[in-house]
């Protein structure tokens, strides 16, 4: 016997209110209309390719608030080391001179990451992928950007497409009059810190878990720009399901899941280990980078 339908399944990550700032770019390319008995949101391909254009320029040039502010709490904290405000002042010095729209806050300016989450009553002309494509087209070109996307011509050469094409997209069904965006600008050495151990239930005691989380944060090292966003993932419905949940961990779009699970088997946060793992990398032994400018998000 099949089991029942859930009506009300949250879903994997049931997140909290959206606390994100944001700014309007225009008004010009959305617009609504009823169709078969309903309002639909109708939006202009321009539209679309404005928006990527505009995120991945703010994104090389610009820092959230949010994340300044931790920058700016390393200078005046009692247990930073003079290295840790050396790298912190230096670092919101980068951002001031990057905030100026010339020159990027990094000189690897990454690989265009979209996701996107368009609800059922939105509607567009079709071709939403070659849309955001061209907006980062015109960011890349039309700001100092550096270029990083390789061609692969055979299995042993390659070569610069000299256009930071092509850029991974990935659109799902998802909600009701409303179309969600993040756009992440992979660079800096971000991904090449990603690692996937596949252990056994043995490590799920506090100790061992804890004990194993340090020893695998060394191996981190120095390589990335800092300050690093450390995510820590435990368990998942599958391995690329858990590598998922860390780069949506990392740039804080789990940031408001529940803190605390339950028998629906949706993922939450663990706010006593993220604290214990945050306090563990500002010590000089096991800190990767500048110790105090490290943030920490675990998801179960």
């Amino acid at each position: 016997m099949n089991a029942p339908v859930l009506s009300d399944q949250k879903g994997l990550f049931p997140l909290g209110p959206d606390t994100t700032e944001y700014r309007k770019l225009s008004g010009d390319f959305v617009s609504t209309a009823v169709f078969e008995g309903e309002e639909i949101l109708k939006v202009d391909p321009e539209g679309l390719r404005l928006l990527a254009e505009a995120a991945f320029s703010d994104i090389n040039h610009l820092l959230r608030p949010a994340h300044l502010d931790q920058l700016a709490k390393i200078l005046t904290d009692p247990e930073a080391t003079d290295n840790d405000r050396f790298v912190a002042y230096d670092l919101m010095k980068n951002a001031n001179i990057a905030a100026g729209g010339v020159l990027p806050m990094c000189q690897d300016t990454g690989t265009a990451i979209v996701m996107a989450k368009k609800g059922r009553r939105v509607f567009t002309k079709g071709g939403d992928e070659a849309a955001i494509s061209k907006g980062v087209l015109d960011a890349y070109e039309k700001k100092n950007l550096r270029y990083s996307q390789l061609a692969p011509l055979s299995m042993f050469e390659e070569k610069n497409t000299r256009n930071n094409l092509p850029a991974q997209i990935d659109i799902y069904a998802e909600g009701e009059d409303g179309y969600k965006f993040l756009f992440v600008a992979k660079g800096g050495g971000s991904a090449n810190k990603t690692f996937l151990f596949q252990g056994t239930p043995s490590l799920l005691t506090h100790d061992r878990l804890v004990e194993f989380l340090k020893e695998k944060i060394l191996t981190l090292g120095t390589a990335a720009c800092p300050p690093y966003h450390l995510a820590i993932v435990v368990g998942g419905t599958s391995a690329e399901m858990t590598l998922k949940a860390v780069k949506l961990a990392s740039t804080k779009y789990l940031d408001e899941l529940p803190t605390s699970g339950s028998e629906d088997g949706h993922a939450f946060r663990d706010l006593a280990l993220e604290e214990e793992i945050f306090r563990a990398t500002q010590r000089p032994a096991s800190a990767p980078s500048s110790a105090a400018s490290i943030s920490a998000t675990t998801c179960g």
